[in-house]
């Protein structure tokens, strides 16, 4: 899976477990567009490597991002001519689509949060599917501050929090503390040490890893779809999804383990 050496991130993999870490510590892991194109690379080689189970995602140096890089942004390419299309919008664009490919992942996915976590990092953490939140952790979207938006994760995070919570931060500026964000349900793991971080994510990997991959990833699959789907669609769906799955042979060892009180064999050990 990991298969290339990035500039701005690290990716690796222990086991079943691949662990992405953004690495711009000295810039608190603030986004470039050089670090959203290997972060969309990087969700594509996790999504294709059918053997690993979960991703890991967290930043280096006591913070996980912190939004966009404000010194890349200030650098600005001349406005194009009348009529021309603005070059900069597919740039700003393509981080939604790593956004996307990220939700989509058939894998697992857990953020762990620790400082700051604007914007595009805010957006990322409510990507994943379990946040571990540590007590330093900061969430907002303070960009109108200075002028402009973020733009890219505003509907992934409206579907986290729900629109009330949303507006008044949109508007406001507020960037609030780690009780509020799990309070909010931004993260569901609110931890106080490293040492506590590490506990909860060893058993959260740990009941992953019990699941069936293909029944966890139909799952995850059917979740995001109710979220902005038909609901006779994902009815539809679900059913079809459900008989694919009894069919195969993993459902019923699956079966027979769980009456003989034994475990399956895609389960870590």
């Amino acid at each position: 899976m990991i298969g290339r050496v990035y500039t701005t991130i690290d990716l690796s993999r222990d086991g079943a477990v691949a662990h992405l870490r953004l690495n711009r510590p000295e810039r608190r892991n603030a986004l470039t567009h050089d670090m959203m194109l290997e972060l969309e690379d990087a969700f594509a080689r996790v999504r294709d490597d059918a053997t690993c189970r979960v991703l890991v995602l967290r930043g280096t140096g006591g913070h996980f991002c912190a939004g966009g890089d404000l010194d890349a942004m200030a650098d600005m390419p001349p406005t194009p001519g009348k009529g021309a299309k603005d070059p900069l919008v597919p740039a700003y664009r393509q981080f939604g689509d790593a956004l996307l490919a990220l939700d989509a992942l058939p894998q697992a996915t857990i953020a762990v949060v620790e400082g700051s976590a604007v914007g595009g990092g805010f957006g990322m953490a409510c990507c994943s599917d379990v946040v571990i939140l540590h007590d330093s952790a900061r969430f907002g979207l303070p960009e109108p501050k200075v002028g402009f938006i973020p733009s890219q994760v505003i509907p992934f995070v409206v579907r986290r929090l729900g629109e009330g919570p949303v507006r008044d931060l949109a508007v406001t500026g507020r960037v609030i503390d780690a009780t509020e964000a799990h309070r909010l349900g931004i993260g569901r793991y609110l931890c106080c040490s490293a040492a506590e971080i590490d506990a909860t994510l060893g058993a959260l990997l740990d009941d992953i890893q019990k699941m069936e991959p293909q029944a966890l990833a139909t799952a995850k699959r059917l979740v995001l779809a109710s979220a902005t789907g038909d609901d006779r669609a994902v009815l539809d769906d679900a059913a079809e999804s459900l008989v694919g799955l009894l069919r195969r042979p993993e459902a019923a060892e699956g079966i027979r383990a769980f009456k003989a009180k034994t475990l399956p064999g895609w389960t870590k050990r």
